[in-house]
């Protein structure tokens, strides 16, 4: 009688997918989340997951979220018992890389902070730090050029995240100034200056 083949020799190899967890935040440029989102499921080999805030979600609709979104109240749904999983840590374990698109003023200060109150938040809070953490703030120019803002953008690289900077052009409110997003354009690699 010949040896069997164990299960890892006789099953193909079935690659992963890569697994992008996109935070989006209160900002006015979360209208932009539909396109982000299709644009990361353009990428072969992705899978995508949404974690809003409750602020995000006034600026778009989530029929036309084409993945899995989670919000506050998943994470206090789903835990009854002390067995139970905790769903920001089961995310962040099953995250590769998380994007925080747009980072709004509100959720900057808290990141630099250590706030954890909401779902995104505390799974920002209990990131594994090596694994790629990308933000994207987008705020208004007044907001933008505060010092506050400075220093928790600087907060927040220090804790080893990386930044993809605001441009300057006319935002939604129509002022005219830094605070708008290229972050779609970038991470669909559709712009040369990211």
């Amino acid at each position: 009688m010949e040896p069997r083949a164990s299960c890892q020799d006789a099953a193909p190899l079935v690659k992963r997918k890569f697994h992008v967890l996109v935070g989006v935040t209160g900002s006015v440029a979360a209208l932009k989340l539909p396109l982000l989102v299709s644009s990361l499921l353009e990428i072969p080999g992705l899978e995508v997951a949404v974690i809003t805030t409750e602020r995000a979600k006034h600026f778009y609709s989530p029929q036309d979220i084409p993945v899995t979104l989670y919000s506050d109240a998943d994470e206090w749904e789903m835990w009854k018992h002390r067995s139970d999983p905790v769903l920001h840590i089961d995310l962040r374990r099953w995250a590769d890389l998380m994007l925080v698109a747009p980072l709004d003023a509100n959720t900057l200060g808290k990141v630099a902070s250590g706030i954890c109150d909401n779902l995104l938040t505390c799974v920002i809070r209990a990131w594994d730090r090596s694994k790629p953490l990308i933000f994207c703030p987008a705020m208004n120019t007044a907001m933008w050029e505060h010092p506050i803002t400075a220093q928790q953008v600087a907060q927040l690289k220090a804790f080893g995240y990386v930044e993809i900077p605001c441009v300057a052009k006319k935002l939604v409110c129509g002022d005219q100034g830094t605070g708008n997003r290229t972050w779609v354009s970038c991470m669909a690699g559709k712009n040369s200056t990211c």
